[in-house]
């Protein structure tokens, strides 16, 4: 018996590395898209969780700092196989653009990436992988005209004033809507997950992510090693963005090109090839580390910038059901649940939309993809092919 567990187990874990390494290898468009690709993967085709504690999870992910849709896929891994699914949910989507951006970066340094028609093509795919997932959330989140307001609120602000702060502003202000509004909501979700982490051990993850965040910087100043000052440089960009990937190449160009770790020139290459591979863009990380200090700077910066997400997430995710089952905790989630569709639709129109969608024929190719994934049904990498294809084809007329 206990044998087959162990049998059923590895196959658990060897499932969960399969299916997030195809999703690394084909999830372009960043953060807004991988949570669409997520979402169509674990939700809708594997059901391994249910609409509303996906969206519960995007919307703890949004609060904290860090790289979001890494932060679902992290929590996604560890409710179901564990601290150890989790892991391997968090290798098999950033290996792949890991090891892409190191060898460019070992090998292409000081070149820039041109903008070639296959890239074109893969934003295409953005746009119709992220309107879909906009179309399944908005019916299930945001079903009355209380939170329908919400979402427009969030739409318009966020539209507007385009900072990170702003975004979690926004979300702070539609959680104290939502729990005005709906703080006396009654609704039968008895629904409740295990987690394989008990609390103690996640206040030790929240202890070590602020020790971690004071400790770095006394250490680096303590000692004169390079590999302090690159850790502890990565930690804290991981630490302190809120946004996504996006937001955090400013801030990297700030820690590594005024000081002299890198020049612009290797730095806006690295920018172009992070905006071309798949998987989530703080593996730019990796890029700047490999130009740095080869392979292994690679690695070690690619460790230290996605650190704080698994140390927040674990840390979280044991108090999520206490959240989830406090009835004014649950209308500040509806709040923060319909906000999180108003930026969604934001980040649809800009940067993706208006970066994607330039002339009459990419508006026509998105429609004949978006009928392909939705209508006919076809998985998620055949329209990744169909659209780098289309895209080299449309470049060539």
């Amino acid at each position: 018996m206990h044998h087959t567990s162990e049998k059923g187990k590895f196959k658990l874990l060897l499932e969960i590395l399969l299916i997030s390494t195809r999703l690394g290898l084909t999830s372009f468009g960043g953060p807004i898209a991988h949570l669409g690709y997520f979402h169509e993967e674990y939700v809708r085709k594997r059901k391994w969780m249910d609409e509303k504690s996906y969206s519960d999870l995007v919307a703890l992910c949004q609060f904290l700092p860090g790289p979001a849709s890494s932060q679902v896929g992290i929590g996604i891994g560890v409710m179901r196989g564990g601290v150890l699914g989790g892991i391997l949910a968090f290798i098999g989507f950033t290996l792949p653009s890991v090891v892409a951006l190191i060898i460019l970066a070992l090998f292409l340094q000081g070149s820039s990436v041109g903008e070639l028609g296959w890239i074109q093509g893969l934003k295409i795919v953005a746009v119709v992988v992220v309107a879909h997932a906009i179309l399944g959330m908005a019916q299930k989140l945001t079903p009355d005209l209380k939170r329908k307001s919400i979402a427009l609120f969030a739409l318009v602000v966020t539209l507007l004033w385009q900072t990170a702060f702003i975004q979690v502003g926004v979300i702070l202000v539609a959680g104290l809507i939502g729990y005005a509004v709906y703080k006396n909501y009654a609704e039968n979700d008895d629904a409740k997950f295990i987690f394989p982490i008990s609390r103690k051990m996640g206040i030790v993850c929240l202890s070590l992510f602020f020790g971690l965040l004071i400790f770095l910087p006394i250490l680096r100043e303590m000692t004169s090693l390079n590999w302090v000052a690159l850790f502890d440089s990565f930690y804290r960009s991981g630490s302190l963005v809120f946004g996504g990937g996006h937001v955090v190449l400013p801030l990297l160009e700030r820690e590594f090109v005024p000081t002299g770790w890198m020049d612009e020139a290797s730095f806006l290459a690295g920018y172009g090839a992070a905006q071309a591979v798949p998987g989530p863009l703080f593996t730019f990380a990796a890029y700047i580390g490999a130009v740095i200090s080869g392979w292994k700077g690679g690695l070690v910066a690619t460790a230290a910038i996605f650190l704080p997400a698994f140390l927040l997430i674990l840390g979280t995710l044991p108090f999520w059901n206490q959240i989830r089952q406090n009835h004014k905790m649950k209308g500040a989630l509806m709040g923060v649940n319909a906000a999180v569709v108003g930026i969604l639709i934001s980040a649809f129109y800009h940067p993706i939309w208006t970066s994607a969608i330039l002339e009459p024929i990419d508006f026509a190719f998105a429609a004949v993809l978006f009928s392909m994934l939705v209508y006919w049904k076809l998985p998620p990498w055949v329209i990744v092919m169909a659209g780098a294809l289309g895209g080299t084809f449309i470049s060539m007329l």
